[in-house]
C-alpha cells in the first residue's frame, strides 16, 4: 500500500475513533433527560390518563356538585317557601321587627332631654374652697343614675349625646371624657329619652343619685337641667352589633 492510499483510510478511522464517544455522550443525556421528565416511568404506557378521561370525570364532579347545590335550594324553598320573592320579603319584615326592638331605626314621639355639664367659675373665676377635682366634674355614675331613672320609668328610647343605647351600650367615663361604643366626648352631657314625661320626671326626681347630684349642683356649682318637649326626636343605632354571651371558665364549685 503506497502513502497516497493509506492517507483516506487513516482520517476514515479518525472521524469513527472521535465521532462514536459523541453519539454514545448525546445519547446518553438523552436517557437521563428522559428519565427525569418521566420519574421513571413510562412515558407513553398504555395506562396513562387520557384528556378524555380527564374530561369525564371532571363533568362527573360538576355534575354530582350540581345534584347537591339543587337539594340544599330544594331544602331552602321548604322551609321559608317555594317562592324566593315569598321567604325573602317574610324575612325582611321579621328583620324590621327586630330593628325596631333592638333599637336600630330612628322614632320620636313626646320625651324629656336631661343636661349635665361640669361646674362652672363663678364672677369672680375661681371654684368653691373646699371643692375637690373630683367634685366639680360629672362621674359615670351621675350619667348611670340618670340613665337608670329613665329606664325604670319606662323609657321607650334613649339618646346619649348623638348615639342611641341599646342593650349592649355603656357609657364609661375616661378622665374628664366620656366613652361611647369607642367614640369620646367631652361636656355638657346630653341625654335624651322618648316615653311618658310626667313618670320619667317623678323617677329623676325620686331615684337616690340624681338627689345627690343636685345636693353638687347646689353646692358646687354643677350643670342640671330638664327640658320637656311633644316632639323628640332619638336616632337609631348606627354602630355595628357586636354581641358577646358568657362562658363558663370552669366547673362551679358549691
Amino acid at each position: 500500500m503506497t502513502r497516497a492510499t493509506a492517507a483516506p483510510e487513516e482520517s476514515r478511522r479518525s472521524r469513527w475513533r472521535y465521532g462514536v464517544p459523541v453519539v454514545c455522550l448525546a445519547a446518553g443525556l438523552l436517557l437521563a433527560a428522559t428519565h427525569g421528565v418521566s420519574g421513571g416511568g413510562e412515558i407513553r404506557g398504555s395506562d396513562s390518563p387520557r384528556l378524555v378521561d380527564l374530561v369525564r370525570e371532571a363533568q362527573q364532579s360538576v355534575d354530582q356538585l350540581s345534584g347537591q347545590r339543587d337539594a340544599l335550594a330544594t331544602q331552602i324553598d321548604d322551609t321559608h317557601g317555594r317562592s324566593s320573592d315569598t321567604a325573602l320579603t317574610a324575612m325582611l319584615a321579621r328583620a324590621a321587627e327586630l330593628a325596631a326592638e333592638a333599637g336600630l331605626n330612628p322614632v320620636h314621639g313626646p320625651g324629656l332631654t336631661i343636661t349635665l355639664t361640669d361646674a362652672q367659675r363663678d364672677a369672680n373665676g375661681r371654684f368653691p374652697r373646699d371643692a375637690t377635682p373630683d367634685d366639680l366634674v360629672v362621674h359615670q355614675q351621675d350619667i348611670q343614675a340618670v340613665l337608670n331613672a329613665l329606664w325604670s320609668a319606662g323609657a321607650e328610647a334613649v339618646q346619649m349625646q348623638d348615639q342611641r343605647i341599646i342593650g349592649t351600650s355603656a357609657p364609661r367615663c375616661v378622665g374628664n371624657t366620656l366613652l361611647l361604643n369607642g367614640r369620646t366626648y367631652s361636656p355638657p352631657y346630653t341625654v335624651t329619652a322618648i316615653g311618658d314625661v310626667s313618670a320619667m320626671k317623678a323617677a329623676l326626681a325620686a331615684a337616690p343619685l340624681v338627689t345627690l347630684y343636685k345636693q353638687y349642683v347646689v353646692r358646687f356649682g354643677l350643670g342640671y337641667t330638664e327640658q320637656a318637649g311633644s316632639d323628640v326626636q332619638v336616632v337609631g343605632h348606627t354602630e355595628p352589633l357586636r354581641m358577646r354571651y358568657a362562658q363558663p371558665a370552669g366547673p362551679i364549685g358549691y
